[in-house]
């Protein structure tokens, strides 16, 4: 069961603190997966791919040997799953990029928000006016919600701390060369895709348990089904699509990222987000990954009971 309180204790730790402010081990990634970056770099999939799985599988085995001395110390195991839980956790960052927006918006504050609106998306927000910012901020949380959240707990619950570790080399490297530009186009493309099948299943758990909690289950369904095709991100679809339905909004459109536009169709029935909408997307957020912690902590109880079988 050391797995599970693990999950449990990382969680809590993520809810009360957020991100360690100094010395965070992701960021130490970033820096390191920079520096290589700079010396591996070339314009093809291969050098991409090859790029990815050395930053991967190293953090891969850092996790396996971490399960593995501990092994037989539950305690030590305990507090080794919590802290990796706690790293690579981002929920409460998150809520509260989501109130300083909100704060921001309230404010009127648009030079400030289109500011901020870095810390949660690429997004170019040169010229967005507060409902493109609401609608901008409220997509982010709810992509996010499943990336920095349900995601790595659900790969917690199911391989412990290689799957938290190893999960958020991933999702940090689509973030780094997994996006579309002249520059990273091959060699991001494998952590781009790498990162949309381990996000396949938790982005639809996301979805799942974002109609659940928000009491509106069949109306978030039938927007993901039905619009989450238009969206071209197999994940963020049915994610920012289930969203749209709990929340009876409607989100997409076209958006910019400087060097490219990308189109995310209409999700939704209901109005765009106004300013009060990213502080209803964020509690309900919230919800969501209490939701989470606890579908993980019975994923690796299953998972130690079968060990034990």
């Amino acid at each position: 069961m050391s797995t599970t309180f693990g999950l449990l204790l990382g969680f809590a730790a993520d809810r009360v603190l957020g991100d360690p402010r100094r010395f965070h081990p992701v960021a130490g990634f970033g820096r390191t997966a920079s520096r290589l970056e700079s010396h591996w770099y070339a314009d093809s999939r291969a050098a991409g791919a090859a790029y990815t799985a050395a930053l991967v599988g190293t953090t891969a085995v850092v996790g396996v040997a971490a399960e593995r001395l501990t092994r037989d110390r539950p305690i030590a195991h305990t507090l080794v799953t919590a802290a990796a839980t706690w790293t690579v956790l981002g929920a409460r960052s998150l809520e509260r990029e989501a109130e300083t927006m909100a704060t921001l918006l309230d404010e009127k504050d648009i030079p400030g928000a289109r500011q901020r609106l870095s810390h949660l998306c690429a997004r170019d927000a040169t010229d967005l006016e507060a409902d493109e910012l609401a609608r901008a901020t409220v997509e982010s949380i709810a992509e996010n919600t499943s990336d920095a959240c349900v995601a790595p707990l659900l790969w917690g619950g199911a391989l412990g701390v290689p799957g938290l570790l190893a999960y958020r080399a991933i999702n940090t490297l689509d973030a780094m060369v997994g996006y579309k530009s002249a520059k990273y186009a091959n060699f991001g493309w494998a952590s781009a895709r790498l990162d949309d099948l381990v996000n396949l299943l938790p982005a639809r758990v996301c979805a799942v348990l974002t109609g659940v909690t928000a009491g509106r289950f069949a109306a978030a369904r039938r927007v993901w089904k039905r619009d989450a095709p238009q969206h071209p991100s197999p994940n963020a679809g049915p994610v920012e699509a289930a969203f749209a339905g709990a929340l009876d909004l409607s989100l997409g459109g076209t958006n910019s990222y400087g060097s490219y536009q990308e189109d995310r169709g209409t999700l939704g029935d209901g109005p765009t987000p106004a300013v009060g909408d990213v502080r209803r997307t964020a509690v309900l957020a919230r919800r969501v990954g209490f939701a989470a912690v606890g579908v993980a902590a019975m994923l690796a109880a299953v998972r130690k009971g079968r060990t034990w079988g």
